[in-house]
């Protein structure tokens, strides 16, 4: 019952689909047995269709924050994509992209504007501070249009948590620069396909190759030493350090994925949200084998 998963999944961020939708996050080969297996859920009682949308739940409230929420995400645009342009321009920034909800077309008050960074290979800590100095210093620490939370190296551009959250991140990114680097990193994870082998990854002529500011390059000249190798490794320690102090009543195995921080990866994901979604999807599955006695598989973290 894939298609059931692919509702499952959208119904945790109270999200209904379209059947296109529904199409493009599922694997399976056609519309047409997409389309049997809406018309049973319906017979059965487990989804519901409202205003050419289909639900877990017959909740009208839903389809109207979907649109709301849609209309949001498509005015608040503009501002990430300046935004993004202007990451760009930092020392080391190889590729911007917006990820989180904004990047699957949703955006409300509540919500921050996330990015998801690859900077040159062993620059990764020395870009990831000067952009949190950048928010800490102008923005007063604000992540409101700039959470930059999850950075990679482009020497190692493959995600090694495959699962079903982190391929619908990877798979609803919106690059906005680094056309060459970003392509390279949709190679490197081509198990996203698994998945969703009915979505195409991305758009590769939208995406722009921004100049760096002459600030930018006299730093990278500076840096491009041993200097910045120490510098880059300092900074890294600090990080680390301060995380280990911060989030110390995190488990060891989920600080380790929700905080990984490696010579080329740095996340700081201290609500381990890819671990609360899988385990939440998982307990839907579980009511649903319960409920219906349907066969489905629980997903992996």
């Amino acid at each position: 019952m894939n298609t059931l998963k692919t509702l499952l999944y959208f119904s945790i961020f109270k999200y209904p689909l379209t059947r296109e939708e529904i199409y493009k996050f599922s694997p399976l080969p056609s519309k047409g047995t997409i389309r049997e297996e809406i018309d049973l859920l319906l017979h059965m009682g487990i989804i519901y269709k409202l205003k050419g949308f289909y639900s877990i739940e017959n909740d009208l409230a839903h389809i109207q924050r979907r649109i709301e929420g849609n209309r949001m995400a498509k005015n608040i645009m503009p501002k990430a994509l300046k935004v993004s342009k202007f990451i760009a321009k930092f020392p080391y920034v190889e590729s911007v992209s917006l990820s989180g909800a904004l990047s699957k077309g949703y955006y409300d008050d509540h919500g921050d504007i996330d990015f998801f960074i690859i900077t040159k290979p062993n620059r990764l800590w020395i870009a990831r501070t000067l952009l949190i100095l950048y928010k800490k210093i102008f923005l007063l620490n604000s992540k409101k249009y700039f959470c930059v939370n999850y950075f990679i190296s482009s020497n190692n551009l493959k995600i090694f948590e495959q699962n079903r959250f982190t391929a619908t991140e990877l798979a609803t990114l919106i690059p906005v620069n680094g056309k060459t680097v970003f392509k390279s990193f949709i190679e490197e994870n081509l198990w996203v396909k698994d998945y969703f082998p009915n979505m195409t990854l991305t758009d590769f002529s939208k995406i722009q190759d921004y100049k760096k500011s002459w600030l930018s390059l006299i730093l990278q000249s500076f840096l491009n030493s041993k200097i910045g190798d120490s510098i880059d490794d300092f900074f890294k320690k600090v990080t680390l350090k301060k995380w280990h102090s911060k989030f110390n009543h995190m488990e060891k195995d989920d600080f380790k994925i929700a905080m990984k921080s490696t010579k080329n990866v740095s996340k700081h994901h201290p609500q381990n949200f890819q671990k609360k979604v899988i385990d939440l999807l998982n307990k839907k599955y579980n009511t649903i084998r319960k409920q219906y006695n349907l066969d489905i598989h629980s997903e992996h973290a």
